[in-house]
């Protein structure tokens, strides 16, 4: 990570009236090892379908203001990629998947990963017929379940979206099992229960096409609420385990620090990547999400990654409430609203608060903490810990009226920093920035933490070759923990990649 340092800035700070000072211990033990920030390419997300390329544009690589490098797109329930994309509700007529190419052809160029998730595969594998739920009356409100003879079909049916794909010039990262198995819907959606998910990974995933599509890794089905029930079974089975790569879930309902991370802990102990892959926070608005609402935000990226989330993709990312703007009048309760600010292929404020985590906490590893909780959901005072390169990075989110203090107690002596600053004053790009310096490196620091704020500080690490081995990994049952080049943990390593020994050193390994 490159140093950006300005002029001096003096760091201590006058304490006067009511502030309070909370301290923040960042101790020496590392957690997860984040692989990214995404959003979806999904029906209304980019209308139509991801051929207007201008969000990923906006969003995606290093070099964009924002830093995504995650994109999910939607698996629909067809064979070939060149039909007519039909009307929204013609369940006999398939979509195509030709409509996210564009975008997912940009996500890759910049070295970005993509993933598909179906929300119903085939209705003629469906006990209901049809790529429908079943929970509509033209239904006869029959649920859709994948039926028991055609488990055999699914894994091949993959095959053929991954197939379709690679020859249009995306290689897929990965593929999902389903889209939130356990909410019974009238769009297009399937039901699993915990133990179907199960049979159908443990008998027959092995079916997936890994030699052929290398490196491809498949993701658990994405309960709605994070049901821990759906992961747990396959982590509880070494067979269904051994073919699971990534579990995930969405928390609507759900906060992360609850069904998450209880998840996750079953999915750390076996290597597994944790990632959140669906939410919205305020959608369904008449307005632009207001300075608060952003918070809410920031708080729900904190608390992910708190709960051991290594990856989190957001739901839309060109809606009013979400990344990009539409440009659009917005139904509301029947009604055509125009939303101020709202303009088409915009960079909206939420971008900026998502840029914290994705350009800064991309590619780095959690450090535990102490003092404030990074346990309690939602609560005003947040923070999270990271080390990434030569670089420690705390994110501090105060969402009182009133401007405070920490009190830092860092593992590894810092020497300068920066420090970028939200505070839902300024009217572009949201991130102040301002710069650290340190009279003399240190362990011990005092910072101001101004009010109904989101902070990243970035600290630079003195002598940080000697310094980053001080820092130890969590108690793990693998002695050696492997990485691709990406950062991204790797169950079944192959090929070049990073490896982390016990003792917190790192070396590129070549792995036949």
């Amino acid at each position: 990570m490159k140093r950006i340092f300005a002029t001096v800035l003096a760091l201590v700070v006058v304490m006067a009236g009511k502030a309070t000072t909370y301290t923040i211990m960042v101790s020496d033990t590392r957690l997860q090892t984040v692989t990214g920030f995404g959003g979806a390419c999904c029906d209304g997300a980019m209308c139509p379908f991801g051929s207007d390329t201008n969000p990923v544009k906006l969003l995606y690589g290093k070099e964009s203001k924002i830093g995504l490098n995650i994109m999910r797109m939607e698996i629909s329930p067809n064979f070939v990629g060149d039909v007519v994309v039909p009307e929204w509700g013609n369940w006999d007529t398939p979509y195509d998947w030709k409509g996210s190419l564009p975008s997912a052809k940009i996500v890759k160029q910049r070295g970005g990963i993509v993933f598909g998730t179906p929300w119903s595969p085939p209705g003629e594998y469906k006990t209901n017929g049809t790529a429908q739920g079943g929970n509509a009356d033209d239904q006869g409100n029959k649920e859709g379940r994948l039926r028991k003879d055609c488990y055999e079909k699914f894994f091949p049916w993959l095959n053929t979206f991954l197939k379709y794909m690679n020859q249009n010039g995306v290689n897929v990262d990965a593929v999902s099992i389903q889209n939130e198995p356990d909410w019974w819907v009238s769009y297009s959606g399937c039901l699993y229960t915990p133990e179907e998910q199960l049979d159908l990974v443990k008998n027959y995933a092995h079916m997936l096409d890994r030699e052929t599509y290398k490196g491809v890794r498949l993701i658990s089905a994405e309960p709605l609420g994070f049901d821990p029930k759906y992961s747990n079974k396959l982590m509880n089975d070494a067979t269904a385990r051994d073919q699971i790569d990534i579990i995930a879930g969405h928390i609507y309902g759900h906060p992360p620090l609850v069904n998450m991370k209880n998840a996750a802990i079953l999915a750390e102990k076996y290597g597994k990547e944790v990632w959140m892959t669906e939410h919205s926070v305020t959608d369904n608005i008449d307005h632009l999400p207001n300075w608060d609402e952003q918070l809410t935000f920031a708080k729900e990226l904190n608390e992910c990654m708190n709960a051991g989330c290594t990856g989190y993709i957001y739901w839309y990312m060109r809606a009013h409430w979400a990344f990009v703007g539409t440009g659009e009048a917005v139904e509301i309760n029947g009604k055509k609203i125009n939303i101020a600010g709202n303009t088409k292929n915009k960079l909206l404020p939420r971008a900026f608060v998502m840029s914290h985590f994705s350009k800064h906490v991309t590619g780095a590893t959690r450090l535990k903490i102490s003092g404030v909780s990074s346990s309690a959901t939602d609560a005003a005072i947040q923070a999270s810990a990271y080390i990434k390169g030569d670089s420690l990075i705390l994110m501090a989110i105060n969402a009182t009226k009133g401007e405070h203090y920490i009190k830092l107690s860092l593992p590894v002596k810092v020497e300068s920093g920066i420090h970028l600053l939200s505070t839902g004053n300024e009217t572009e790009n949201l991130c102040q920035e301002s710069p650290i310096t340190i009279d003399e490196a240190t362990k011990e620091l005092t910072l101001n933490y101004p009010a109904k704020s989101l902070s990243t500080y970035i600290f630079t690490i003195q002598n940080a070759g000697t310094a980053i081995n001080e820092i130890k990994p969590a108690e793990t049952s693998d002695t050696k923990i492997y990485y691709d080049l990406h950062g991204r943990r790797l169950s079944s390593p192959s090929g070049l990649c990073i490896e982390r020994s016990a003792d917190g050193s790192a070396r590129k390994v070549i792995i036949r």
